[in-house]
């Protein structure tokens, strides 16, 4: 038994999942085939090239086979050709191997299943499903070419003929349809009504929920034979890139406070540290983006130019607030509503979507508190 085969099955010992087969994938499927030589790892704040012959082959391997996620391009630009240490957002990744195989435990897909993939990333992701279900039932798509090629290189070389398309995988690929589920692995601000469209009544949709202030849940829906679909988060704390073409507008780096409304605020800024309490924050205030400062926060919309930034005074903390937009209203008026409803884990919330297109995140029932989507 080589070193890898060693690693990729203490990688897969230590994973929990439902379903036996995802285990064994883990086992099987060759994660350094789909890394290359060349990953980026956090550092200050930036992201440093790391490469396997200046670590060698032996640390090369134990990082291959963490259970974490390697950031593989940043800004377009991919881990192999940085001059060095780059600041910006990553744009591509190899997510941790827990997270990808528990997605797919928990949206209950097997062996014969017909699979569209969207973001096919490094490839690794879609071996995995490969492993399991056949590569005659696996569809994936890559938004962008040049991953899409290296991806195709990768999955070819360790054996695996999946069908890979090129394209916004947000419109989902109508030729493959029906689907017995979708699943993303990319986030998402709504659910694309392709993905409902091409799933058969009965099938799953299994995606992480995602905003501009980078809170995140992950969810299964059921699709209805009326078009309508329905889940409950699942309540683990997850998060993946969002798709690009929801992603965040570019913003100046250098936030500028503005004179504003001031108030009191009526409750702790320091709730949105709580894995919850921002995606609450989120879905109050979908058009906004959220820095910290200190132990305060800062929401800035850049559409509209709206800010809210929180400071402590006294015993207590007053918000500042510019703009058409008060989002610190807004996400106060969230949280408010939340804590109302007992603060419940992400677990006790679910998502409807409406044969109308629109879409509301709920607690506890359909009919309960809830915040529509910004579709």
């Amino acid at each position: 038994m080589t070193a890898a085969d060693r690693l990729r099955n203490a990688l897969a010992a230590s994973v929990p999942v439902e379903h036996p087969a995802w285990r064994a994938a883990l086992a099987s499927v060759p994660r350094e085939v789909f890394l290359g030589d060349c990953v980026f790892r956090p550092s200050s704040g930036l992201w440093e090239p790391v490469c396997r012959p200046a670590v060698g082959d032996d640390e090369w391997l134990r990082l291959v086979y963490a259970d974490r996620t390697w950031v593989t391009q940043v800004d377009g630009v991919d881990a192999a050709d940085a001059p060095g240490v780059l600041s910006g957002r990553p744009t591509s990744s190899s997510t941790l191997p827990s997270l990808v195989v528990r997605m797919f435990d928990l949206a209950g897909i097997g062996g014969g299943d017909r699979v569209l993939e969207i973001g096919t990333g490094t490839g690794y992701s879609t071996a995995l499903l490969c492993q399991v279900l056949g590569a005659e039932n696996v569809y994936s798509v890559e938004y962008d070419a040049r991953l899409a090629a290296v991806a195709a290189d990768r999955l070819r070389a360790a054996g695996y003929s999946p069908v890979l398309l090129v394209g916004d995988g947000l419109a989902g690929h109508q030729d493959g349809a029906e689907y017995d589920a979708v699943v993303a692995t990319c986030a998402v601000r709504y659910v694309p009504s392709a993905w409902l469209r091409q799933v058969r009544a009965g099938g799953g949709i299994t995606v992480c929920l995602s905003g501009w202030m980078l809170a995140s849940g992950l969810v299964r829906l059921t699709v209805h034979d009326d078009g309508t679909a329905s889940g409950r988060f699942a309540g683990d704390r997850v998060g993946y890139m969002l798709a690009r073409p929801h992603e965040r507008p570019p913003r100046p780096a250098a936030f500028q406070q503005q004179p504003g409304h001031v108030r009191p605020t009526r409750l702790d800024p320091g709730l949105v540290d709580d894995w919850t309490g921002a995606f609450v924050a989120q879905l109050a205030a979908p058009s906004a983006e959220l820095m910290k400062s200190g132990d305060g926060v800062i929401l800035v919309d850049v559409a509209t130019g709206s800010q809210a930034w929180t400071r402590p005074e006294g015993q207590g903390w007053v918000v500042h607030q510019h703009g058409p937009l008060r989002l610190w209203d807004a996400v106060e008026d969230g949280l408010a509503a939340w804590r109302a409803a007992g603060a419940p884990s992400q677990a006790g919330f679910g998502l409807t979507v409406r044969d109308d297109g629109t879409q509301r995140v709920w607690i506890g029932e359909p009919g309960g508190v809830g915040w529509e989507l910004p579709v």
